[in-house]
């Protein structure tokens, strides 16, 4: 992006939110601009990407996914990321807007600092850096640039995850080169290949920085001080500086190790031996808290600078007394990020500045004396940087992306196999409950199914436990109201309720549940009540007495008779109370009314003997199965009615009326059972 199209931006409403106020700060891969973000009424700073990169389709696809890990880190000493965006062809990061100063505005304006003030400066920085590290994320450009010293003294790093999208970006795979020269580890120079000690090596030379007001190494081009960074060790501090204590001297020793194993393991561990250091120093210096402030001679960006941009530094001129500062080589921008084709970086390789200088200081062309080092120098050079983007480009190919398989509601088993299809592997996360997601079976994963990511990359698996399960209470011998409280409160509901005779448990209490108690059922899930009914009044109308009062006093009632003439064969039961099917308890008393008469006579009785001549007898089927008494009956040439006495019946005649006697064919005989 041009300096035309970034002051297009001022004024513009960019995605219908962001009102751009003004431009801050221009670099090689972005420029910053105050904004108004209209929804929330709140000041930000909008980072929107050169067009070269935003035109990028796999750039653009990784800043957003950087963007989103980065948003997601909270912690005081990380520029907050709001939002992320775009406008057509503008791509943007809206984050917080932190006034103040960069890192680099202190070593122009002040050059080095004591030790104290160096590492007060060093130990939010590491802070910030080792919270991204236990995130699983990768700075890739730490350098004073990124670093904020905000004005109300606090220190905040800038650009994570930026480097990142750009070298995952197409743009690499044609050969650029991406990050600060100045503070690229060994790895990152010769194999492209980063990870939390390439940001350890970055603060080591950093802190170097602060110490000596220099970086370590200088050349006359970008691959002369990358060469210095893969051959040669970070001088100690107080080889420049003979004052300094030997422990900052080790530290920027480990921390800035050529092999990657020989430095902290991450920011943090680099952070705690930062702090006992800090410890071990006397207390003076000029104190940092001066370094937050503006400097009234200089303009101040008041935003974090654009990767690779100079900030708020101004013109970048050196300030009285640093004449020892290195020079940067021509033509190239002071610590801006790398995005140069690397053919043409190593074109511009030369050997370091003063390697050919021999120990008086006199040069080998001065003394007349052929010099070829310089020769095999390039040669060695070259060889090394066409292994090193030959290993770049064979890790770059790999990280082609790919898309999450579809995984959800199949096993774990399956779904490993399908991951490693696909070039992924996996990580299995603590089971979740889920209603619909049977138990064993991927619930989710992370990212979602269709998300582009690299291949190698690792995701992760949450198996389903399947629905929340709770067991039935225990509500036997509880009343409805109780038995609902009790059971709203597993998290269960009533479907049905049902009332049954059961002279064993209290009329209204309930006799048992469906599924039964003690039994582990879906949260949420109805259950069946079964209550009791205590005693249900037996139908004894019609029965004989005798057969009435055996019936009632079986089920557990007192029995009061009372008689009362009526038309009905004697001793026949014509009315009672309770009516039948009525709930009572056990031990009422149940009041029957009895017929009595004294001229009754059956419709065939006759005062000659012959009147029983074609008369058939009745069968006793007292107590016998209701269908063998009906086959019993009908075959004696009789008819038959049935009634139950009660409700599910036993199944068993219980009486029986006429109960013996001869009768004309085609009588009616009453059974209950």
């Amino acid at each position: 992006m041009d300096t035309t199209d970034a002051d297009a931006l001022v004024g513009r409403l960019l995605d219908g939110r962001y009102r751009v106020e003004s431009r801050l700060a221009h670099g090689g891969m972005a420029t910053v601009y105050l904004a108004l973000d209209v929804r929330l009424d709140r000041t930000v700073a909008l980072k929107v990407m050169h067009g070269t990169l935003s035109a990028d389709p796999s750039f653009v696809r990784r800043f957003i996914g950087e963007a989103k890990s980065v948003a997601s880190l909270s912690h005081p000493n990380i520029v907050q990321v709001f939002d992320q965006g775009t406008d057509g062809s503008t791509v943007y990061l809206s984050m917080e807007y932190v006034p103040g100063r960069t890192l680099r505005d202190v070593l122009r304006g002040r050059g080095r600092l004591p030790a104290r003030d160096a590492l007060e400066l060093m130990i939010p920085v590491l802070a910030a850096l080792g919270s991204a590290h236990q995130a699983g994320l990768v700075h890739r450009d730490v350098k004073p640039e990124n670093v904020l010293l905000a004005e109300d003294g606090r220190v905040k790093v800038v650009d994570f995850g930026l480097a990142r999208a750009i070298a995952s970006s197409n743009q690499t795979r044609t050969g650029l080169m991406i990050g600060t020269i100045g503070y690229m580890s060994p790895e990152q120079v010769t194999t492209g290949v980063v990870d939390a000690r390439s940001d350890v090596y970055a603060a080591g030379v950093m802190l170097f920085e602060l110490l000596t007001g220099r970086q370590p190494y200088e050349g006359e081009s970008p691959m002369a001080i990358a060469y210095k960074h893969v051959h040669d060790e970070v001088p100690a501090p107080s080889s420049i500086v003979p004052d300094l204590p030997p422990i900052v001297d080790a530290l920027v020793a480990q921390s800035t190790a050529r092999e990657a194993e020989d430095r902290f393991a991450d920011a943090t561990a680099m952070l705690v031996a930062s702090v006992e250091a800090h410890r071990t120093l006397p207390a003076g210096g000029s104190g940092v808290r001066a370094f937050y402030q503006p400097n009234p001679n200089r303009s101040s960006a008041g935003s974090p600078g654009p990767s690779g941009s100079p900030g708020s530094s101004g013109s970048g001129a050196e300030p009285p007394g640093r004449s020892g500062a290195p020079k940067p080589p021509p033509g190239v921008v002071p610590n801006q990020t790398l995005i140069q084709p690397k053919a043409a970086v190593l074109a511009a390789g030369t050997a370091p500045a003063g390697r050919s200088a021999d120990k008086s200081g006199r040069s080998a062309e001065k003394a007349g004396k052929p010099k070829f080092k310089p020769h095999w120098f390039l040669i060695g050079l070259a060889v090394v940087m066409v292994i090193g983007m030959g290993i770049t480009g064979v890790w770059l190919a790999q990280e082609d992306p790919v898309k999450v398989p579809e995984l959800m509601g199949k096993t774990l088993t399956v779904a490993k196999g399908e991951a490693a299809k696909v070039g992924l592997t996996v990580e299995v996360l603590q089971s979740e409950h889920d209603n619909k997601i049977t138990e064993g079976k991927v619930l989710r994963t992370d990212p979602a199914a269709g998300a582009e990511v690299d291949a190698g990359s690792t995701i992760k698996l949450v198996p389903s436990l399947g629905p929340v399960r709770v067991i039935v209470p225990n509500v036997a011998g509880l009343s409805e109201a109780e038995a609902r409280t009790a059971i709203a409160n597993a998290g269960l509901t009533i479907d049905e309720i049902k009332r049954i005779a059961d002279k064993a448990v209290p009329r209204d209490k309930v006799i048992r549940s469906s599924p039964q108690i003690g039994t582990k059922v879906r949260k949420g899930g109805r259950i069946d009540l079964v209550l009791s009914a205590g005693l249900v009044m037996p139908d004894v109308t019609g029965m004989l007495r005798e057969q009435a009062e055996t019936t009632l006093r079986e089920a557990g009632f007192q029995v009061n008779v009372v008689e009362q003439i009526d038309d009905a064969q004697p001793g026949t039961v014509i009315a009672q109370s309770p009516p039948a099917k009525a709930e009572v308890n056990p031990g009422d008393t149940a009041n029957l009314t009895v017929s009595k008469s004294d001229n009754f006579q059956w419709p065939w009785d006759q005062d000659d003997d012959d009147s029983i001549e074609g008369f058939v007898t009745i069968p006793n089927v007292m107590h016998k199965n209701v269908q063998d008494a009906q086959t019993e009956l009908q075959t004696a040439g009789l008819k038959v009615k049935t009634r139950k006495i009660a409700h599910g019946g036993s199944g068993l005649v219980k009486a029986q009326r006429p109960l013996a006697g001869a009768v004309p064919p085609g009588t009616e005989i009453w059974i209950w059972h």
